[in-house]
């Protein structure tokens, strides 16, 4: 999801755009919790079914694949900490992508030499946003949803526009 924490301030050192790009998940912490326990006592009823009839290690497969289904689902969180933030200032631009691992990788450039690339698709959208100057391409948002990317594209194209005196 995009959020705009401030925009268009005249200070020379406030910024003109500052947005925070994070993923969208759609099951928080509640949410998860009800779906393990319903996965986990529907698994359990038809486990004990099978193994009334004698076919124990049906159980035991249930077994794994709920402990399989819960470790997708902690990886799966563990992406959603990716973030990216994107600042625009009259004479710098600033993109800190933190990756789930918690490593940041700072980049900038110099907007009057930058261009903001977007490739769209008739039926789906914006499919790819990205920064360019003469020696670098940095994808940004490939993590948002379409809504999200057509949002931040035109927020952020104005934003670049506007330093550059368009």
């Amino acid at each position: 999801m995009a959020e705009k924490r401030d925009d268009g301030l005249d200070d020379a050192g406030a910024p003109i755009f500052d947005a925070v790009l994070t993923p969208h998940r759609s099951l928080g912490r509640t949410g998860f919790a009800i779906l393990m326990g319903a996965v986990a006592f529907l698994w359990l009823g038809i486990g004990l079914y099978f193994w009334s009839l004698g076919a124990w290690p049906v159980f035991g497969f249930f077994g794994l694949d709920l402990v399989i289904l819960y470790i997708a689902f902690r990886l799966n969180y563990r992406a959603a900490r990716a973030r990216e933030e994107v600042t625009v200032w009259r004479h710098d631009i600033a993109v800190r992508q933190y990756a789930p691992s918690g490593r940041v990788a700072e980049h900038r450039f110099n907007p009057f030499w930058t261009r903001f690339a977007v490739q769209r698709k008739p039926d789906i959208g914006i499919t790819e946003m990205a920064l360019k100057d003469r020696a670098r391409h940095l994808p940004i948002g490939h993590f948002l949803n379409p809504d999200d990317r057509d949002s931040f594209a035109s927020e952020f194209g104005y934003a670049l526009a506007t330093v550059k005196g368009k």
